[in-house]
């Protein structure tokens, strides 16, 4: 199974590297009232790396809810 999930996550980051790769023109981006123009590419590398960043902080912050919830929770052994 851990072979699996590596081989997805091998896929979609290449995915994105190919997407990046052929995306170099410029595009104006606009958030919150301010404006860039920057490559698409590097959006969407940016884009990217912030999924992984959150991504996997959201996983490991609901792992360990769930496992301290757990060790809380009284067993009810009757």
């Amino acid at each position: 199974m851990r072979w699996i999930h590596v081989a997805i996550v091998v896929l979609f980051a290449l995915a994105a590297l190919i997407f990046i790769w052929q995306n170099f023109e410029t595009v104006t981006m606009s958030f919150l009232g301010f404006q860039a123009r920057t490559p698409l590419a590097l959006l969407v590398a940016l884009a990217y790396l912030a999924g992984m960043a959150t991504g996997g902080s959201l996983w490991s912050l609901l792992r360990r809810s769930i496992q301290k919830s757990r060790l809380a929770a009284p067993s009810d052994n009757r």
